[in-house]
């Protein structure tokens, strides 16, 4: 029986700048004050400025989570009570509930069926005056489509902000970093990513204004407004988001590896392309022509009408014998008690309360049909950990199609 390696990309590098900080005993170089540590220590302004050069972007504001980044990033957007934010259904349910901490309201737009990202048509459809951005989401280690979504934003003058937290170093169909579209975005470096410090994400911006707000909510904003003479105080009440220099010393040289990783994940992508390719009732994954795919799911779609077995016993069987396989990655976030019974804040519906159009029903099944079509008919496997020999791949291939044929 076969047993998944466990995903550890740490390594001395990682380690020796964990015990020289200990040894020297600054664990954290963030102060609530005006001046320079109001930023953070050393560790976490070298950490920073690599992402800026990674990214070929001007700012890069790191914070001790994915999720609070996205938080931070709505929130320089100067969001009122009830405004109305479009997002995909189908992520992880950080993205949307970032959106409530803000006390802004989730709007579900339909996603494509080949990128598995928000659809634009979808998007445009649900735009209303109350309608204040766009937060899309570059899913399983590929771009949505970022081109159209600029555009949208555009037109109709929204933020886009782009939850990245899966694709760290994708490309999107015209050669652009994911993550540089948008007017701001997320990456994430949670434990189970590509590259992690066990906690943390940063945000990435090429707007002063931005980086500026991010600044003030990762730390306490409230405390230095008048040091720093900020006339628009909205929304500057800070969270202490801050991430220790620990955790900034290990993302430093987890950058450093992030390459070297996809290339091991594309690589081992592409071989499971050719075995699977003539298999009826298998669809490889979807990438644009001149696009990255950094792979942090191998996702495929499974026709069941050309299958001997059903999904559901594909994967029992197949992770019986200690491979990876899953079901569908999650149901539409708006199917959760939180978006059902609109419980939030406190037990009167609050933020749904503030806007009029968000009735009792309003999240139903059915919401976004494309969305809860496409998860019941897709495979997510990873089996892409650089730790795995490519034998075993073979192996696992072997057995979906021997099962499935």
């Amino acid at each position: 029986m076969f047993k998944l390696p466990k995903y550890n990309t740490i390594g001395k590098q990682e380690i020796d700048a964990v015990n020289q900080i200990l040894r020297k005993g600054e664990i954290s170089g963030f102060v609530a004050s005006a001046g320079s540590a109001f930023h953070g220590g050393n560790w976490v302004k070298k950490l920073e400025k690599l992402f800026c050069k990674k990214f070929n972007t001007k700012y890069a504001i790191s914070v001790n989570s994915a999720t609070s980044g996205l938080y931070a990033a709505l929130m320089a957007q100067k969001l009122e009570p009830g405004d109305e934010v479009i997002t995909s259904p189908y992520t992880m349910h950080a993205t949307a509930s970032s959106i409530l901490q803000c006390n802004a309201i989730p709007i579900f737009a339909d996603i494509e069926g080949k990128t598995f990202g928000i659809d634009p048509k979808a998007v445009e459809k649900k735009i209303t005056k109350k309608t204040k951005g766009i937060l899309c989401v570059n899913i399983f280690g590929h771009t949505c489509n970022l081109d159209e979504l600029r555009k949208i934003a555009n037109k109709y003058k929204l933020f886009l902000i782009e939850d990245n937290s899966q694709a760290p170093g994708a490309k999107d169909k015209k050669g652009n970093f994911a993550g540089t579209i948008g007017d701001a975005s997320i990456i994430s470096l949670n434990r189970h990513k590509t590259i992690q410090s066990g906690e943390g994400g940063v945000i990435l911006t090429n707007n002063k204004k931005i980086y500026d707000s991010c600044c003030l909510v990762r730390n306490h904003g409230e405390a230095v407004v008048r040091s720093y003479k900020i006339k628009d105080i909205r929304n500057t009440i800070g969270q202490n988001l801050r991430l220790t220099e620990i955790q900034a010393a290990i993302g430093y040289y987890q950058l450093k590896k992030l390459d070297k990783l996809n290339r091991e994940r594309i690589r081992r992508a592409n071989y499971l392309n050719k075995l699977f390719k003539d298999t009826s009732c298998l669809v490889t994954p979807f990438k644009y022509e001149k696009s990255k795919h950094v792979y942090y799911f191998y996702v495929m779609k499974f026709n069941a009408n050309n299958s001997k077995i059903s999904r559901n016993e594909l994967v029992k069987k197949v992770n019986k014998l200690g491979y990876n396989l899953r079901a569908g990655y999650i149901d539409p976030i708006y199917l959760e008690p939180i978006f059902q019974k609109q419980i939030c804040f406190g037990s009167n519906h609050f933020p749904f309360s503030l806007n009029k159009r968000i009735n009792k029903n309003y999240y139903k099944k059915g919401l976004c049909p494309n969305c809860e079509n496409i998860n019941s008919k897709v495979l997510l496997t990873n089996m892409l950990n650089p730790e795995i020999p490519m034998k075993e791949l073979k192996k696992f291939a072997d057995v979906v199609i021997k099962l499935v044929s």
